[in-house]
């Protein structure tokens, strides 16, 4: 089979990676908000008489690259060699879609437009005459549906003509006499240089003029940078002095007035844009007095419904694992494996397992909050804050959002930032977010101690994580990070309704990875907790005496002064460095199940902990150092290890102050 290499490249946010799933059957994680691909996915598929590799990349609004996304993408359109791009665009949006398009045309890219969305643009009153509009661009122009799959099959297929046919759609392009004229000067120049054309001379040419670093540095190598770089500092003069503006805004300009003439011939719209009905919900939702309230709202119904519906459920798993484990002890007689099955595997893995449950329904919100569109609202919302207290813009607040499901991709969405500042202080506060590996801990406590307040508990330890990351954003602003972001104006999807099988996938995908750790990191770490809990053979099971309790009766110490100086508490947190989920195990291998069929994670915890001590540790864990994963993932964005261990010093250093003043204030003030 002949095989096609095929980009998807467009804004963010117009279904590219819908597309891409539906076609490859990889499950990428579709959001309903700006950014949410960071990096190539790419995808196989086959159709017809052809194999495809197919490519998903990044959203970007142009080819001029600013942050990493949009590099990763530029790269790829500019640079790989690929047969066609698919030019996936929001039909309800295509003005702002189309100065991507134009880019591309410049760089006389083979394209194919996939027009998405149509339904919500008919609902605008936009008509788009899509013959006429594809005759003007000079490329075929396809309608489809990414969510039905509507489309997709026509669209594939004229890719395979166009592979066949390319076109230079760069002709297509009307930019005015006086600009063509001076391009074609510095076109002429550049082509006398043959290793400047591995891409149009036309559109080195333009860059030139847009003062494209990047291009800059390319030419920088050429023999005849001397005259390129003279011609064009004369053509931005002579534009400066014709237009009164930079030749880069000349040449905005004039993109926008080449898209103005194809949205007038083959678009009708109204006079007057109707309101459409997400512009009514944002009038509240995003309402600069009820957004913070409405937030705190959300959070609360799913915090309250999390438990009412979950804790039923998590309470039946763990009366199973308990009468597993009493099972398994009265058949197996000798009394070392009777401990490490009941005790390392089903006390450690089966502690953990149980809040299955409550894991799920959080990440089903989740999915519904963030497909309908909810979630890019709540970072707009936190722009003034964020921008006014901090420093920041509210973009950094996307990646600080997604922390609260998973540390790893939440520090690779920090791409989305232009500002190599802001990216690397937007790493430093995403581990204060308390992401779900974290949430069995809390739940085992609220249900100790916090049973009757379970909603506003768990909430507040959210917006403890918020809190503290502005204050610690602030302090490092201030000290390491000075100077402006960098400005942006970020773009509100369209409120949708969440496809049940979109969030049936991404739900199951995130509880797939949970019950995958489970078995895996979560459980090797308990079979050597369990280890460290029996040796030297003779002593007491999990005793203070045992190799575990000297470590943590030696550690103990230094947390005493936050509420929390058992052995068992320091055990548990240097456990919880690997996943934070092994705290949870490490209760559990440590208290293994007792024989009047209560799990013995709670005698422990009631043994170990105050209803006070028990918040202060709960505050610890959710603000001191993350998994090795996160970790990691600082070190691989950052080129080293540098800003990761960075990172290590100020959450240790937060946790311990802010659990330190919860737990001394809380003793002042008559909670011990």
């Amino acid at each position: 089979m002949e095989k096609l290499i095929v980009g998807l490249a467009g804004n963010p946010n117009v279904g590219k990676t819908t597309v891409f799933n539906s076609l490859t059957g990889m499950h990428q994680h579709v959001g309903n908000w700006p950014g949410k691909t960071v990096e190539q996915a790419k995808g196989h598929f086959s159709l017809g008489d052809y194999e495809y590799d197919i490519i998903d990349l990044p959203g970007n609004y142009a080819l001029t690259a600013h942050s990493l996304e949009e590099i990763v993408s530029r790269d790829f359109i500019v640079d790989d060699d690929s047969d066609v791009i698919i030019n996936v665009v929001d039909a309800a949006n295509l003005e702002r879609n189309l100065y991507l398009t134009v880019q591309m045309m410049e760089l006389g890219a083979n394209l194919v437009m996939a027009l998405n969305m149509n339904d919500y643009a008919k609902k605008k009153g936009h008509i788009i005459n899509i013959d006429l509009i594809s005759e003007l661009l000079g490329f075929p122009v396809i309608n489809i549906n990414a969510k039905t799959g509507d489309g997709i099959e026509e669209l594939f297929n004229v890719v395979e003509k166009q592979a066949k046919n390319p076109i230079d759609t760069s002709e297509k392009l009307n930019y005015g006499a006086e600009l063509k004229e001076h391009l074609e000067d510095i076109r002429v120049l550049v082509e006398k240089d043959e290793n400047l054309l591995d891409v149009p001379a036309f559109w080195t040419a333009i860059k030139l003029l847009e003062k494209d670093s990047i291009i800059i540095q390319k030419v920088q190598k050429s023999p005849e940078s001397s005259s390129i770089f003279k011609e064009s500092d004369k053509v931005s003069k002579h534009l400066y002095d014709i237009f009164g503006e930079s030749a880069e805004e000349v040449i905005a300009s004039a993109r926008y007035a080449f898209i103005d003439g194809l949205m007038a011939e083959a678009v009708e719209r109204p006079p007057v844009e109707n309101e459409t009905i997400s512009d009514k919900i944002d009038n509240i939702i995003t309402n600069r007095i009820l957004a913070i309230p409405i937030f705190l709202l959300v959070m609360y119904v799913m915090f309250q419904v999390t438990y009412v519906v979950g804790s039923p459920f998590q309470e039946l798993i763990g009366d199973a694992f308990v009468m597993l484990s009493n099972f398994v002890a009265g058949h197996i007689p000798n009394e070392y494996l009777a401990s490490f099955i009941c005790d390392a595997v089903i006390g450690g893995v089966g502690g953990v397992i149980s809040f299955v449950p409550i894991i799920l329904i959080i990440f089903l919100f989740l999915s519904v909050l963030e497909d309908c569109g909810y979630l890019a609202r709540a970072a707009f919302t936190m722009d003034i804050f964020m921008h006014k207290l901090v420093g920041l813009h509210g973009k950094a607040f996307i990646p600080m959002i997604l922390g609260f499901g998973c540390g790893v991709p939440a520090i690779m969405a920090t791409r989305t930032l232009e500002n190599d500042k802001d990216r690397k202080l937007a790493m430093m506060l995403v581990p204060f977010m308390s992401c779900t590996a974290r949430l069995p801990i809390y739940a085992i406590f609220i249900a100790a101690f916090f049973e009757q307040h379970h909603g506003i508990v768990l909430l507040s330890i959210y917006i403890l994580g918020i809190l503290v990351a502005l204050v610690v954003a602030a302090i490092l602003k201030r000290l390491l990070f000075r100077g402006l972001s960098t400005p942006f104006v970020m773009e509100l999807p369209s409120y949708k309704i969440p496809s049940l099988k979109g969030v049936l996938l991404h739900t199951w995908e995130k509880v797939k990875g949970f019950i995958r750790k489970a078995g895996t990191v979560i459980l090797a770490c308990s079979i050597v907790l369990w280890a460290l809990s029996i040796f030297p053979l003779g002593v007491k099971y999990g005793s203070a005496d045992s190799i575990l309790g000297m470590i943590g009766s030696f550690i103990a110490p230094i947390f005493a002064p936050l509420g929390f100086g058992t052995w068992q508490a320091a055990v548990a947190l240097i456990a919880g460095l690997a996943a934070k989920e092994v705290i949870v195990s490490t209760f559990g291998t440590l208290g293994g199940m007792d024989a009047d069929d209560e799990s013995g994670i709670t005698h422990l915890i009631h043994d170990t902990f105050t209803p006070l001590s028990a918040y202060s540790f709960m505050a610890f864990t959710l603000l001191y150092t993350p998994c090795f994963g996160t970790i990691g993932a600082i070190k691989h964005e950052t080129n080293g290890f540098k800003w990761a261990l960075f990172m290590c010093v100020i959450t240790i250093t937060t946790a311990f102050v802010v659990s330190f003043l919860i737990y001394n204030i809380g003793l002042l003030a008559g909670f011990g």
